[in-house]
Order: structure tokens, then sequence, then C-alpha cells
């Protein structure tokens, strides 16, 4: 038998998983065995926690009491520094299986009971928004212990991030790190990815395209917060490829009051028919900017660029162009104008390439900014694969990445040149005994008045006398 259909041995095995009981048990002790192994890799999800910088212990399905109630949370987190102690509770779902208010409350209560800090759940459920928790809970539950999500997909970058890009010290650690990584990319493992825009997709998307959704409907709010969590994700997905933090870019409105961003989308969806998100890429020359249209069946991902503050109109566009030289031609720009109102000049990129003009409207005005757009057709599934929503999305902000964002760089001004003597030239011959200039720090650089006018006057006095 050739050895290339021989299977290597793995430190977390995904064979043998029968049922999700089994699956959630394998995957919560191989998480918290390497949190506890991998000193980098345990602080990087406990450090956001509110957890101090120390050892990590983990331990799975630690028995407590709760009334009459023997009670078993798959896990159990604490880290020590010195006298301090912080420690969570832990509860894991994989697959489809969504995480139970029942449940989590009662965590939450044996976490008060005993002290503890915080209740950590992991599950493939993604809040719409950073913070916010997908399940809904009792606030008067948490005022003495704090309630955190963290998605599969969320771990599983940090531990991309962490080995390939911040690294682990120890090799035999990152060894493991790496296996953990395995496991969890692995379809068996549960830890699967963003795959379903809910049960009220289709309707709501016939309701766009028809005009019949109305704000009150159900399924909008539904609709509009898987939308955030699909950007979420994606910012996920992509920071593993990039081996950065990549977040949604919200306001703090947004932030502080996720029901009223929720409500902005599905007014959004009503009366545009549009779902809109904003990506921060750091580094980047500006927010990636996605527009989901549903009336139309077009996802649109764009970015705006500040132009160069100096030079002819057509200077501040071929500077634009030469950076876009790898880029599809049928990307669209526009050109926005200084003091100018509304939408600008557009066009598509073949024709900007050999006739920049096209993109002034007017030669008097200054270009302030240039507009760089992609659209692509949108899936209409709701779960994943060709064909489907969110794939379209997912690869319209990879290609609008790749393709041109990542190619982009703000305008910078070219540094000041030192001036020579040789940058004072005067405009007539004049005897050397009568000159009485000489570069100053005064001058201007372009060197505005020319020496022979102080000359000059000197002459004038010396005929006077």
């Amino acid at each position: 038998m050739s050895e290339e259909t021989w299977l290597a041995a793995r430190l977390i095995p995904t064979s043998g998983i029968n049922g999700a009981e089994e699956q959630e048990r394998r995957a919560t002790s191989a998480l918290l065995a390497v949190m506890s192994a991998v000193r980098e890799f345990g602080r990087v999800l406990t450090q956001s926690l509110g957890a101090p910088a120390g050892t990590v212990q983990t331990f799975i399905e630690v028995p407590f009491k709760l009334g009459n109630q023997q009670l078993f949370p798959d896990g159990l987190i604490r880290v020590t520094r010195g006298q301090r102690q912080w420690t969570a509770l832990v509860e894991v779902k994989t697959g489809g299986n969504a995480l139970k208010t029942e449940q989590l409350e009662a965590y939450l209560d044996i976490a008060r009971e005993q002290g503890f800090d915080a209740l950590i759940t992991i599950s493939n459920e993604i809040a719409p928004i950073p913070g916010q928790h997908p399940t809904a809970i009792d606030r008067r539950k948490l005022r003495k212990v704090a309630l955190y999500h963290l998605p599969w997909t969320e771990i599983l970058t940090q531990a991309v991030i962490q080995k390939e890009y911040r690294g682990v010290a120890d090799p035999d650690q990152a060894w493991i790190l790496g296996e953990l990584i395995r496991y969890l990319e692995h379809p068996r493992s549960g830890a699967l990815e963003f795959s379903d825009m809910g049960p009220a997709w289709v309707q709501v998307r016939d309701g766009v395209s028809a005009g019949t959704l109305r704000a009150g409907d159900s399924g909008a709010a539904d609709v509009a917060g898987r939308f955030d969590a699909l950007i979420r994700y994606a910012c996920l997905r992509l920071g593993r490829q990039l081996g950065t933090d990549v977040t949604p870019a919200l306001s703090r409105r947004d932030l502080t009051d996720p029901a009223a961003r929720t409500q902005t989308l599905v007014n959004q969806l009503v009366t545009t028919g549009t779902l809109t998100g904003s990506i921060r890429i750091p580094g980047a020359v500006g927010h990636l900017q996605v527009t989901a249209d549903l009336r139309a069946g077009q996802i649109s991902c764009h970015v705006d660029v500040d132009a160069p503050r100096t030079g002819r109109p057509t200077t501040r566009v071929n500077w634009l162009i030469r950076q876009l030289k790898d880029a599809p031609e049928s990307v669209r720009i526009e050109a926005f104008a200084m003091h100018a109102r509304g939408g600008g000049a557009t066009d598509l990129l073949r024709q900007v390439r050999t006739e920049p003009t096209t993109l002034i409207a007017d030669p008097a005005r200054e270009l302030r900014a240039f507009r760089v757009a992609q659209t692509t057709a949108a899936g209409t599934k709701r779960g994943s694969g060709r064909g489907a929503f969110i794939d379209s999305v997912l690869h319209a902000i990879d290609d609008f990445y790749e393709q041109i964002i990542q190619n982009l760089k703000p305008w910078m001004p070219a540094p000041p040149r030192l001036r020579t003597p040789d940058d004072v030239t005067p405009v007539q011959p004049v005897a050397a005994s009568l000159v009485s200039t000489a570069i100053s720090s005064q001058d201007s650089p372009d060197f505005d008045t020319p020496p022979t006018r102080v000359a000059n006057s000197a002459i004038g006095s010396d005929s006077e006398e």
C-alpha cells in the first residue's frame, strides 16, 4: 500500500466522534487543555475577558450544587497571579446547537454563589455587535458576574494569528497550538463557520423584491441582525488571512445601543432594499464599505480615498490610476471636487485609463477625494455554497481587498529639499562687489524676491551721493 494513503497521527483526532455530546466534550477538552499548555494563546483569550496575566489552569465538567440540582458546566478556567485569582465557568456548544437561557442563568447563579468572576459561552452563534451576547439573559443576574461570548470562529482566528503572526516562544507549544487549529478546521469538530441567514431570509428577500416589506415585520429584524453577524464573521475570516485584528467599523452609538443599529438597518431595508456594513482594516487607506442591494441582486464594495493636496486635477487622477494598474476594468471610480455638493464625475476604470479627464467635471475646482467601487452579483440562497448570499458577500469582500484596497496607499507630500547657493541666480549680471544678498532663512524655497532688486537700490543710492 502506498504511503500516500497513510493518515498522520494527530494529537486531537476527529475520528470516533459520535453525536453532539461527544463533539462538545472533545472540543471543550481540547481547547481548555491548549489554553493551559500554550501560554501566549491562553493569555490572548483571557485578557479581553478581564483576567490578569498569570498561570492558567483549566478543568472540565466540574460538579456544582444549585439547590437540589447537581449541575456540570462544561469547563472552568482559573488564572492566578500572586494572591489574586480570576475564575470563570465555561459553557460550550458545537454544530448548530444554540445556547439556552435557562442553563446560562443557572450557571450565573452558581458563579455568584461561588464568588466566581465570569461565565464564558462558546458556540457557533455570532452576535451582531462585538461585546453583545447572542442569548437574552435577565440582566439582574449580571450584577456580580460578567457574561462573555466567544464564537468558535473568533477562537480559531486568534489561534491562527498567534501561531503564524505573533509567534509562540516554545516550538513544542507552537506545534500543540497547530494541532488545535487542525482540529477546529476539520468539519467534524463542530466548530462550523457562518452558514445560515435564518428562517426569515426567503420571506424578507421576497418582500423586498415585491416592495411589501414593512418595518414591523418580525423577520426583518432577524435578517438585519444576521447581516451584521455576517459582517463580523467576514472580519474574523479576513483577519485570519491577514494576521491582524479586522473589526466592524461601528459608531459609539451603535456599540452602546445595538437595538438602534438593528432598527436603522431595518428601516434602510424597507425604504431602499439595501443592507450596509463597514470594515476597519489596520493600515488600509480607508474603511471597506459593503452594500447588499436585495432589489437589484448586487453586492457593492467601495473605499473612499483622499486625493493628493497638490498638483493639477489630471495629476491627481493619474496618481490613483497608477495604483490600480492590476484592478479589473469594471471597477467604477467617482471623483469629488472641493466645495461641490452631491456626487461627482464617475466612469469605469477602462475609460479613465485612456482619458483621465472624464473624472474632471470642472477644471477650476480641486479634487478632494475618490471613491473606488466594485459590484458583483448577489446570491439568493439562505445557506452557504454556490448561489448563496453568504458566499457572495464573503467573496466580494475578499476580492475587493485583494484587487484594490491592499494596493492603495494614502498620498504623502514630498519632503522639502535643502537649498544651495546655486538656487540663487540674479536676473541680470551684477558686479560681485555690489551684490549685498545671500541665501537666508527668511527666503522662500522658490526664492520669489530676486537679489538684483536690492542690488539696483544700492546702485541708485551710490549715484545720489
